[in-house]
């Protein structure tokens, strides 16, 4: 019998959906959240990944399915009924009020003694590195600290659940990668179930222990990141995760070997159903091109630069492969190449097959 309670503990969606105005927004949608893991909701704009969040908050009803919380169906329980914390993009801070004040404010809503809330107002401004601001008001804070005392009221309140709508959209490189850090130590060391919605892969691969990425309201693929990045189902999930570089009109000749012009090359990954003779595309990741330093390796090709530029500590090339001069690919060299090669530099490459797929076309 523990051993079934167990197994509910968390949060399904099953055949979850949405229409607005006869436009099918989200798509008989299904995962399964354990209690204490990280979901990335990851896709572009116009995904309905918003939307499913919203629906799993409570501020959306959906139009058809079911929405279990530890085996219950909450469809129709409220959003303040839920005991969801929210982080959202905008921060959603009440600006008359001091920090203490908007950590304090949802638990002061459920009616919480003062010493209960004294305690966790103290505790999570200390977990967020934020109890030396306690006494300041929003506007006299940076978007970071502002973001984190969104994060410490949301946590207060200790939800079943917590919700995050691309909190970290608006902050500046380095302060997205204080607050992933933070995110992610929180996480390990308060064990919260959560999911998080962004349109940007390295916060997903950060952060999460389950991805779903959506494309037009569905879900394209669901798993670990390890299997996302190595075993991506869809060319639009390839894509999403760097597998950038397109090799049009090639054919599958054996299983991990893909022939693309005059070039045979080796494939790591095959969408599902792929065989022998299938036409199709390569798609590869610009790590998965390696530039050689003069040498002349025996699965080398050659090609040319048409292009170098040094982009955050490394090298990036677009080369024209020898003999194959329908798509231009991007290689990236790990280090800053000095001189960068000038156009029209002769070089040699070969190809790592862990991050190189092959797809069928679509029929």
């Amino acid at each position: 019998m523990d051993r079934g309670n167990h197994a509910i503990k968390g949060i399904s969606l099953q055949q979850i959906k949405k229409v607005y105005h006869d436009n099918v927004v989200v798509e008989s949608v299904d995962l399964e959240l354990a209690e204490g893991q990280f979901l990335c909701l990851l896709g572009p704009s116009g995904s309905g990944k918003t939307t499913l969040l919203r629906m799993i908050a409570g501020l959306v009803k959906p139009d058809g399915g079911r929405m279990l919380l530890n085996g219950e169906d909450i469809v129709s329980v409220p959003a303040n009924k839920r005991n969801f914390g929210m982080v959202f993009q905008q921060y959603a801070l009440f600006p008359h009020m001091t920090v203490w004040d908007n950590v304090a404010y949802g638990l002061k809503a459920r009616g919480e003694k003062s010493a209960v809330i004294k305690e966790k107002v103290e505790k999570y401004l200390k977990l967020v590195d934020l109890e030396h601001l306690a006494k300041r008001k929003p506007r006299a804070l940076s978007g970071g600290q502002q973001q984190r005392v969104s994060l410490a009221r949301a946590l207060a309140v200790e939800p079943v659940l917590m919700l995050f709508d691309e909190p970290l959209s608006n902050l500046d490189a380095r302060l997205k990668e204080l607050m992933l850090k933070e995110i992610r130590a929180l996480h390990r060391s308060l064990g919260f179930t959560a999911v998080f919605v962004t349109h940007d892969q390295n916060e997903a691969l950060y952060l999460a222990d389950k991805i779903a990425v959506l494309n037009k309201g569905r879900i394209e693929q669901l798993g670990s990141p390890e299997e996302i990045v190595s075993r991506p189902a869809t060319p639009f999930v390839a894509d999403f995760f760097g597998y950038t570089n397109r090799l049009a009109d090639a054919r599958l000749i054996e299983p991990g070997k893909a022939q693309v012009g005059p070039m045979t090359l080796p494939v790591g990954h095959t969408g599902s159903g792929c065989k022998p003779g299938d036409r199709g595309v390569v798609l590869l990741r610009p790590n998965a091109v390696q530039v050689e330093d003069g040498g002349s390796g025996r699965d080398a090709v050659a090609a040319t630069v048409l292009d170098s530029r040094y982009y955050g500590g490394v090298t990036e090339y677009r080369l024209r492969l020898e003999g194959y001069s329908a798509d231009d690919i991007t290689a990236v060299v790990p280090r800053l190449v000095q001189p960068l090669p000038a156009e029209g530099t002769q070089v040699r490459v070969h190809f790592v097959p862990d991050s190189i797929a092959f797809f069928m076309n679509s029929r």
